[in-house]
């Protein structure tokens, strides 16, 4: 019989300077905005962008701020409404943690609607724009979840099982490291290499959500659901409940954008 492997020791914090401590966690949402930053700048420079370099940084800063104000209002309504309900300023309890990608998901998706209003470009082109520039930015918080030992998988008797702290004496999925791999690097190839490509208006953010959400479907049958809440109805978890309907709008969208809409590349409307 394989021994278990250990989950290491791993100090959440990376370095402090005085008061400031820089963490894992933080440092993987810098990677994530710095790749997003690079290849949306990769496409401006090329002429391959409805966007100017100032309009790309003011898309990505508020596209942030949308993601963490999203998360967290997705977390406390989608997770924690019970708790909110006794006590509202839970709301504003960011240090006792908790985030949800699916309301960072609509936090962004109202500041691609109110960009699209400011800068007169269409919200699915905005959509296809930045569709290619999430998904490295989601693997890198599921490594970031890895490093803090959190969000764990289920247990298993599989051979790379891991032992995690806080979390039972059973090895369990390392659910976070599916996710990092799934979500996040063949997430963005597929969705890279489909946008290399002219393509009908709002069929690469289709293939961004159809393809989010049926790997975070599939990762849920082996990651721990929530204690307070367990499986749900059909034996599905909260997450499985949210990203089923986000797949499934996602396929609509890309069939609908296929048959319909003109094509675009980065965003932008390629004439004929």
């Amino acid at each position: 019989m394989v021994d278990p492997i250990i989950f290491p020791q791993i100090d959440p914090v990376i370095f402090s300077i005085g008061p400031l401590a820089v963490r894992w966690y933080g440092l993987m949402y810098l990677i994530g905005l710095g790749f997003a930053y690079f290849l949306g700048m990769k496409a401006v420079k090329s002429g391959r962008s409805p966007f100017t370099e100032q309009q790309l940084s003011d898309l990505l800063f508020y596209g942030f701020m949308g993601a963490v104000l999203g998360g967290r209002l997705g977390y406390v309504f989608f997770y924690q409404f019970e708790r909110f309900i006794e006590d509202p300023l839970y709301l504003f309890m960011i240090h006792q943690g908790g985030m949800s990608f699916h309301g960072g998901l609509l936090g962004v998706i109202a500041v691609l609607f109110i960009f699209s209003r400011i800068t007169k470009v269409s919200f699915l082109q905005i959509g296809d724009f930045v569709a290619p520039l999430v998904p490295i930015g989601l693997g890198a918080g599921r490594l970031g979840n890895f490093l803090n030992a959190e969000l764990w998988g289920r247990t298993t008797d599989a051979p790379w099982g891991i032992v995690f702290p806080n979390a039972g004496p059973l090895p369990r999925h390392p659910s976070q490291l599916y996710e990092f791999f799934l979500e996040g690097f063949v997430l963005f190839f597929v969705v890279y290499w489909y946008s290399k490509k002219p393509r009908a208006v709002g069929s690469a953010s289709g293939l961004f959500l159809m393809g989010y959400g049926s790997f975070r479907f599939i990762v849920e049958y082996f990651r721990q659901p929530d204690d307070h809440l367990g499986l749900l109805t059909l034996g599905m978890s909260m997450g499985q409940w949210l990203s089923l309907p986000m797949a499934l709008a996602g396929l609509g969208l890309m069939v609908w954008s296929i048959k319909t809409n003109p094509k675009a590349e980065n965003g932008k409307l390629v004439t004929p």
